[in-house]
């Protein structure tokens, strides 16, 4: 699984456009992992838009991830869960789903972090790195040194997450981080095409230079 540019869908950002459709022109634009994240949406509602999200991002060979819900996660056969804060506990969930399904754990501290690594994640998202408005209960950014700290203290890979966008994701990287993670600078984006490859080309740019420089990336986990 690459983990450069992790697509987080919410929609509430879509400008009225049909969430799939731009879920289809951010993969077009190199989306790597595409997570389906609604937390108003009825089950019901979200079996049959997560069986073609499943079948747009497999078409172009990026990983279909579920937020929170390990039932639907594994109705829809997804390649792996994402469970925040309040969302199942990373030991339960890596319990319900088990490998070769990946467990992402999100984190905004090192004790988090190493916790979530013991219980079986095979990947964090760490943030929010910047501040950002997409997420009301994300709490106070923790700063590419906070994302540092993260990063070097575990040994799974770090998808920085929370006010992400072309003009900082290269910093993110080099802050240790594997890949971004990002929400409104691609789904709100008037191009998410655009918009994604812009973002993508930041991120493997930083990543070829961290790579030339230093330890090799993790940024790539088997499915």
């Amino acid at each position: 699984m690459r983990l450069d540019l992790y697509l987080v869908t919410d929609p509430d950002l879509t400008a009225g456009r049909p969430l799939l459709q731009v879920v289809a022109a951010a993969l077009e634009g190199g989306v790597t992992a595409v997570q389906l994240r609604d937390k108003r949406a009825a089950l019901r509602d979200l079996l049959p838009l997560g069986a073609e999200m499943r079948r747009i991002a497999r078409r172009h060979q990026a990983a279909f991830i579920v937020n929170d819900r390990a039932d639907l996660a594994l109705a829809l056969d997804a390649d792996g869960l994402h469970v925040g804060e309040e969302d199942l506990p990373p030991l339960e969930a890596r319990r319900l789903v088990p490998r070769p399904r990946l467990l992402g754990v999100s984190a905004g501290t090192v004790r988090e972090a190493i916790s979530a690594e013991r219980a079986g994640a095979d990947y964090l998202g760490a943030g929010p790195v910047f501040a950002t408005a997409t997420k009301a209960d994300a709490g106070e950014p923790i700063g590419l040194g906070g994302l540092a700290a993260i990063a070097s203290a575990v040994g799974i890979p770090v998808v920085g997450i929370g006010g992400i966008d072309s003009g900082n994701a290269s910093s993110v990287i080099e802050a240790g981080a594997a890949g971004v993670a990002v929400i409104s600078a691609v789904i709100g984006a008037g191009d998410p095409e655009a918009a994604a490859r812009e973002i993508l080309s930041k991120v493997r740019e930083a990543l070829g230079r961290k790579g030339a420089s230093g330890p090799a990336e993790r940024g790539e986990e088997g499915t």
